[in-house]
């Protein structure tokens, strides 16, 4: 979503008594995530925040959430009708349950928002309250695998896609729905792409270790390169390394630039960043190649010689250690985040 005016795109997450706490503050942490926790991991230094999310309520204040966990409310429905997005978490209720006018407030909010231009999203069974509103009818959609009988029924008019993990539908794919368990984590990355763009959303994933369409999380992903450091000289050999670590004789090149005998100069890196020059090699060479699975078609035999292998077996060797994924697996995951996010 590209935004006419300067400030940041605004995500208004409803809180209701229905919500789980763990989903409402898990997506106010990937929002509040992107753009700023990469630049803080990788060099230190918080980078700008990209999205403003915003807990919202009928009311301010504390109110009590499923399995009776507090929830903060920082602003009302009405002090959020200028939100650019509006997150709905999945709902506590039984599939079918009669709502008996308990959501009005928020019914009328959501046609507001929507008529105003806003994006509506929806984790798991927080479809219903889009169903509700009458905003799905004609449309696609989807919800958890629980629900979408009792919605079906109630709602004829809806096409549901009971298949899909992620369906964004209606006028300018403002209706975005994500299925069940923890696809809301598919959705939040969704979102911050396409208010925020791909890479945000890619560092987002990493750092957060999340595994577009799986269920549960395998550990992956080495931080992509050490932070800069106070030793000038140092810095220098880091900044021409991130050049040229496909070289052959990376550390010694390295040490000659420094004027240092070698295994001084390895004493001084590794003072100065915690890691051995070869590491600090190697991990930049794995993250280049990464960055390559994901973006390109190329042999992995190929991206291994790019990087810097001439032997592409003990290139897949150090990049399973590394990552804890093969080369191809990590392409398979990643690759197809990247494309899904890119979509």
């Amino acid at each position: 979503m590209t935004q006419a005016h300067e400030r940041l795109p605004k995500v208004a997450i409803l809180a209701l008594a229905e919500s789980t706490a763990s989903v409402v503050y898990g997506m106010y942490d990937l929002f509040m995530s992107a753009g700023r926790d990469w630049g803080f991991i990788v060099a230190g230094t918080p980078g700008a925040a990209l999205i403003e999310p915003l807990v919202v309520a009928r009311e301010r204040g504390a109110l009590a959430a499923g399995n009776g966990v507090p929830i903060h409310a920082q602003a009302t429905l009405a002090e959020a009708a200028d939100a650019d997005i509006v997150c709905v978490p999945e709902l506590l209720i039984a599939p079918g349950e009669a709502l008996d006018g308990r959501f009005d407030a928020e019914l009328d909010w959501l046609r507001a928002c929507h008529a105003r231009g806003a994006t509506l999203a929806t984790a798991c069974s927080g479809a219903v309250l889009l169903a509700e509103a009458g905003l799905l009818d004609g449309h696609e959609a989807t919800t958890h695998w629980a629900y979408c009988d009792a919605l079906q029924q109630r709602h004829p008019r809806v096409k549901l896609q009971p298949q899909r993990a992620l369906v964004a539908s209606g006028d300018g794919q403002r209706l975005v729905m994500a299925g069940g368990g923890t696809s809301w984590l598919d959705l939040a990355l969704y979102l911050i792409a396409r208010c925020a763009g791909v890479e945000a959303a890619m560092q987002v994933a990493r750092l957060s270790l999340i595994d577009w369409h799986h269920i549960g999380q395998q550990p992956f992903a080495r931080l992509a390169r050490s932070r800069q450091v106070d030793d000038a000289l140092i810095g220098r050999c880091q900044a021409w390394i991130a050049e040229h670590y496909a070289e052959r004789a990376p550390v010694a090149a390295m040490a000659r630039l420094s004027g240092l005998a070698e295994r001084s100069f390895v004493r001084r890196f590794r003072l100065a960043t915690g890691m051995a020059p070869l590491q600090y090699v190697h991990t930049l060479r794995i993250e280049e190649a990464k960055h390559l699975l994901e973006t390109t078609p190329q042999p992995i035999e190929a991206i291994a010689g790019e990087v810097g292998y001439e032997d592409a077996a003990y290139f897949g060797r150090l990049f399973r250690r590394a990552v804890n994924l093969t080369p191809a697996q990590y392409r398979r995951r990643f690759g197809s985040l990247r494309t899904a996010l890119q979509r």
